[in-house]
């Protein structure tokens, strides 16, 4: 009998080629079933998808139908992958059922779309192009197209964006490490939001500045403090005759005569110059290149996490001298920026200012 045949071998009887034929036409039967199974399961919807690829995979495990109707089983198993997000293997089904009927317009769709949900938009455009060949007047595949181009040049146009994000961050970052400054961890962002310097044409820092009301943990922002303006231009305009007192300064002991400023000496975690850059690319584009910050290199200087070391003053209270520069205290050595500068602002006349002096304070 036919079923005891070595496989390969031609049948050399009547009786043989009846038996092969019979067992074909079972196959090709069973296959055309198990195809019009899984189209009733698509369209019973979502939770009978699973079922419908069973069945064209189950159909074309028989091998028994044609080259144009194995393209078709493909094509549709694609379809279901795409409904359910496989997009990896939606390609290769689609590309399997080209292959068996290069004439097939809905496996080129169906790539095509497989191909544009992975980001493969060469590929997806490449395959639009040949179904357009094989049916130029394919609206499905032409509007495809349109939106692969749209999504190219919307890339495109996002690189452009993450390339002059990324030189920036780069020479904001170049012009700190040129002048000594020491940038850390931010503290206090739920009062600033992220905050960061800007590099202006003639290459000067613009800081946004936090001011800190030590006694009671008040505070005023700054939003461009020039690396080049002293802290008395700065104070002479909060402080002046015309402002207004602070609402909770009850005795009126914060006045331009009357107000000091600080900062506390070497406190802070430094910043890695991976993590000086991460930070100031931070908000500014969507994605920055994969591996990007794997190719930066650290300058080798250690970064123990209690920088004491930067100091003899370490946690102690640094007077300010109104007539420096910003720039003259953010590079002192023992100043590391938290993010952006941050100053604590005391009165003479107060009370606290004794408990404060003799170093009773510390930030909550």
């Amino acid at each position: 009998m036919a079923l005891w045949m070595d496989a390969g071998s031609d049948p050399i009887s009547e009786s043989e080629k009846a038996d092969l034929e019979a067992i074909a036409a079972i196959k090709e039967a069973a296959a055309v079933e198990l195809k019009e199974q899984g189209n009733q399961f698509v369209k019973m919807g979502k939770k009978h998808y699973n079922d419908a690829i069973d069945c064209y995979t189950r159909a074309i495990n028989q091998k028994a139908l044609s080259d144009s109707d194995h393209s078709v089983l493909f094509a549709n198993r694609a379809h279901v992958n795409l409904l359910l997000g496989n997009y990896r293997r939606a390609l290769s089904d689609s590309e399997e059922a080209i292959k068996f009927c290069s004439t097939n317009i809905k496996a080129y769709y169906r790539a095509a779309k497989a191909a544009f949900s992975l980001n493969l938009l060469a590929e997806a455009a490449s395959l639009c192009q040949r179904g357009l060949e094989q049916v130029p007047s394919n609206d499905e595949l032409k509007k495809l197209l349109m939106q692969i181009d749209l999504r190219r040049k919307e890339d495109e146009h996002q690189k452009a964006q993450v390339l002059q994000a990324v030189a920036s961050a780069k020479e904001l970052s170049s012009a700190m490490e040129n002048r000594g400054l020491k940038l850390g961890k931010g503290l206090y962002q739920e009062l600033t939001g992220i905050r960061k310097p800007v590099l202006d044409k003639s290459g000067i820092l613009h800081w946004p500045v936090l001011l800190l009301y030590a006694e009671v943990m008040s505070s005023d922002f700054i939003e461009d403090f020039c690396e080049t303006d002293m802290f008395s231009s700065h104070l002479d305009i909060m402080f002046s005759e015309d402002s207004q007192p602070l609402p909770w300064d009850e005795y009126h002991a914060y006045t331009r005569e009357a107000v000091e400023l600080y900062y506390q000496a070497g406190t802070g975690i430094l910043l890695s110059n991976k993590e000086v850059l991460k930070y100031l690319l931070d908000g500014t584009v969507k994605s920055v290149p994969e591996g990007f910050f794997d190719e930066e290199k650290d300058s080798g200087k250690d970064l123990d996490s209690s920088v004491s070391h930067l100091s003899t003053n370490y946690g102690k209270w640094i007077h300010i001298n109104e007539k420096k520069t910003l720039l003259d205290i953010l590079r002192r050595s023992d100043y590391i920026i938290p993010a952006i500068p941050v100053f604590f602002v005391v009165s003479k006349k107060s009370e606290f200012y004794k408990e404060f002096r003799a170093g009773k304070w510390s930030p909550p």
